[in-house]
């Protein structure tokens, strides 16, 4: 029943509207939908109403954990090494935009709106109003077509949040797009929960006096954790290898780095001198959560307006609904922030799709699927050409039938390529089915250059799915480990990974990949030079140089 002063939009039968929301670094254990320690103290109920009336994926995973290589991939239905979107320097050009280009043809208006981050105009969208890079979190500015070149024509919200403006100008393209009687294909992306994570001032109060529940492996990494690469040569690149939540990575950590952004977190006069290093690890985890939550409550909120205004017109149930993040998150796990890892709450990705009209309600699937996929779902839905430079695959039918195809995939590939940059990330690939994931650090840059050790790393993801034991070494599975190795090499050849992309890089991927003593010999040779190397840095002042190119 819709209310007074709202009109109905004409009804489709053949072709649904397709409301793709995407938000930056949502973790999926984030989501009270998927369980987890959050769930209780943090809900987020209009997230879960997809959930609860379609469809929920616990194995969605991203190719590469970090933000552009992730929505190239959506975008082109293609991995990154073939879309060319590498790292946070990756572009779809104007004419490569496949989604909105397939979707036009097959009679949909087009919008691209929120964040978009892939430096180029997103020009094959009949609409487009989005972020520059990463954009402010108050008082944002958009980029709007215009007479002005690209880039120069912006619009601002004095006195908003981002999330709000978002769903605002959604609201509005919904409103007043021009031709309703065709079906809409919306990108609708918000900035958040990307850090730092200023949440709009209404929520200043939410969660202030609870005590957020920790990962166990926050404070208990255990010995078996890791690898060589992770770890150094007898533990002594633990500080140096990833970013961390308490004082562990002297270089950057959110107990450095929160403090001075979000004083009102942490006690009056606060001086980590004083405290211990348990009780300083506790107030910059509470602070990082707490603000990270207080970015999703801001989306779940905004989310109730949006799916308010689908159902007041019509189209709520005429819309194939689909949440997901453009990565996981690192949530303190294993004393780490951000994402980049391939560790289960870096590489998982949400994924909730609601369509009543063919997706029965209260469904949940651990097939694989990765955002290679999304783009051909949704084109499926949409009933448009599924082109043949596409290397993902629709999931329409088992949305449907609730039947996983007999020859579906039964591993995912992932690749990261920006070696060391940022937060202390080694170049790694890996391969994931639904009972265990082995990664291969590399380590190395594009050039093969900027060098930290080589190791390997098994879990099994059923006795262990918090991956606290690599297994690699261990004889036992040791004829698994191989049979996964060689699964990764054709892989890899399968999606086009050749290493013809940076072949200074490949070399040093086959150099460790058998990983004899020889091998191990040299990756602990490589980690006290990574050592000495860190430390020269770190005294000089060098906080912040360019580690994924050059030697």
């Amino acid at each position: 029943m819709l209310r007074a002063g709202v009109a109905a939009e004409p009804a489709r039968t053949e072709q649904p509207n397709i409301l793709y929301i995407m938000s930056d670094d949502h973790a999926a254990h984030a989501i009270s939908a998927y369980g987890g320690r959050l769930a209780q103290v943090a809900p987020t109920p209009n997230i879960d109403r997809l959930a609860s009336e379609g469809a929920l994926f616990t194995n969605a995973f991203c190719t590469n954990s970090i933000c552009s290589p992730s929505r190239a991939c959506v975008l082109t239905g293609q991995y990154n090494h073939i879309n060319g979107s590498f790292d946070l320097s990756g572009r779809v050009g104007p004419g490569k935009q496949m989604l909105a280009i397939q979707m036009r043809k097959a009679g949909y208006e087009t919008a691209m709106i929120g964040k978009w981050h892939l430096k180029d105009e997103p020009a094959d969208f009949d609409h487009y109003c989005v972020l520059p890079g990463q954009g402010k979190y108050h008082d944002p500015d958009f980029r709007v077509r215009g007479d002005k070149p690209w880039g120069k024509n912006l619009i601002s919200f004095k006195g908003k949040h981002v999330t709000d403006a978002i769903t605002d100008l959604s609201l509005e393209w919904l409103t007043q797009r021009s031709d309703k009687d065709k079906p809409f294909f919306l990108m609708h992306h918000y900035k958040a929960p990307h850090d730092y994570f200023d949440n709009a001032a209404r929520y200043e109060s939410y969660l202030a006096d609870v005590q957020i529940p920790e990962p166990e492996t926050l404070w208990d990494r255990g010995p078996e954790f890791g690898s060589l690469a992770t770890r150094g040569a007898d533990d002594e690149l633990v500080p140096h290898i990833g970013t961390s939540i308490g004082g562990r990575n002297p270089r950057r950590s959110y107990l450095g780095d929160l403090p001075s952004l979000y004083p009102n977190e942490f006690p009056k006069d606060y001086d980590p001198a004083d405290y211990s290093n348990e009780q300083n690890t506790r107030l910059a985890y509470n602070a990082y959560l707490k603000k990270f939550l207080r970015c999703v409550k801001g989306i779940d909120d905004n989310l109730g307006r949006l799916f308010d205004h689908l159902e007041k017109t019509g189209q709520m149930d005429n819309t194939v609904i689909i949440y997901t993040g453009d990565q996981g998150f690192m949530l303190g796990e294993h004393d780490y922030q951000d994402k980049r890892w391939m560790y289960e709450e870096s590489q998982r990705m949400p994924f909730l799709v609601r369509y009543p009209k063919t997706v029965p309600a209260g469904q949940r699937f651990d097939t694989i699927i990765e955002n290679v996929d999304y783009g051909p779902t949704m084109l499926d839905f949409a009933g448009a050409e599924i082109p043949s430079t596409i290397q993902g695959r629709s999931f329409k039918s088992l949305l449907e039938s609730g039947q996983e195809p007999e020859d579906w995939k039964q591993a995912a590939y992932y690749r990261y390529w920006m070696h060391m940059a940022h937060h202390d990330n080694p170049g790694h690939m890996g391969i994931r089915t639904k009972t265990h994931k082995l990664i291969y650090y590399y380590g190395c840059n594009y050039d093969g250059g900027y060098q930290t050790p080589a190791g390997w790393e098994l879990y099994d993801l059923v006795n262990d799915p918090q991956e606290t034991r690599n297994l690699y070494d261990d004889p036992q599975h040791a004829e698994l480990a191989g049979k996964l190795k060689s699964q990764l090499a054709e892989l890899r050849q399968r999606v086009g990974d050749d290493g013809s992309h940076y072949p200074a890089c490949e070399t040093i991927v086959q150099e460790f990949w058998d990983y004899d003593e020889a091998d191990r010999a040299k990756a602990r040779e490589i980690s006290h030079q990574y050592l000495k190397r860190r430390q020269q840095e770190l005294a000089a002042g060098e906080r912040n140089i360019r580690t994924y190119w050059g030697k």
